[in-house]
């Protein structure tokens, strides 16, 4: 058997490394500064960010490994199997930072260094340009109503909406939970408030209906993460 020592760094120049890590971090940290100046919702994570910039570095560095050898790509993809993710992510819209920093990596690891800057600097051109334009917004705000009413009484649902009929031009039933062993539900509406109507108003005509449970109205949820 053959115990020579091998090294393939040689593959590679010291120049191709250090253009690749170089050019992968300033165009992985551009884009976790869009998204910083992009994010609207309440859920900004730091740590997500940085992740970002580190997996775009991790994505050139390994494309600069498996190269053209298909046998190391398919030993990688067998390696990276086992690997489990627990953390949610909370919008779409952060997959889609994930996907564009590994799309971004992997043209500068397999040295396609013109496609890498064009492509992230027109993908996030179109970022800030959507949200500084609010491309594609909903114009009608609804808002979340939840309301607990006594579980033994029986009309809590015409009671209730003939509530929301008053102080909304549309409503809709999305859900009902027994909680507090039994003895309440929550009944969890969307609503489209009418116009001189304020939440306060609802809230108070809600709670003289339900005896006095809670009631929550939840405003501009379409906006931020519940």
């Amino acid at each position: 058997m053959d115990f020579t020592f091998q090294d393939l760094s040689g593959t590679f120049s010291v120049t191709d490394i250090a253009v690749a890590m170089s050019l992968s971090f300033v165009l992985s940290a551009m884009i976790g500064w869009v998204y910083r100046a992009t994010h609207r919702n309440v859920s900004y994570s730091q740590s997500y960010v940085q992740t970002l910039v580190i997996l775009g570095m991790l994505i050139s560095l390994i494309m600069l490994v498996v190269g053209s050898n298909i046998a190391r790509a398919f030993a990688l993809v067998g390696a990276l199997s086992v690997v489990r993710f627990r953390n949610a992510i909370k919008e779409t819209r952060d997959v889609g930072f994930i996907f564009l920093v590994m799309a971004v990596g992997m043209a500068v690891g397999t040295r396609f260094y013109v496609l890498a800057i064009v492509a992230a600097v027109a993908i996030c051109l179109i970022v800030v340009i959507m949200n500084r334009f609010n491309w594609f917004a909903l114009n009608t705000q609804r808002q979340v109503v939840k309301v607990q009413v006594p579980s033994d009484e029986d009309d809590y649902t015409h009671a209730i909406q003939d509530i929301l009929i008053q102080h909304t031009d549309e409503f809709e039933l999305v859900s009902m939970e027994s909680i507090r062993a039994g003895a309440l539900l929550e009944l969890m509406y969307t609503v489209k408030i009418k116009k001189g109507h304020e939440p306060a108003d609802l809230i108070s005509a809600l709670r003289d209906r339900n005896h006095g449970q809670s009631v929550t109205v939840l405003t501009g949820y379409d906006q931020t993460d519940l």
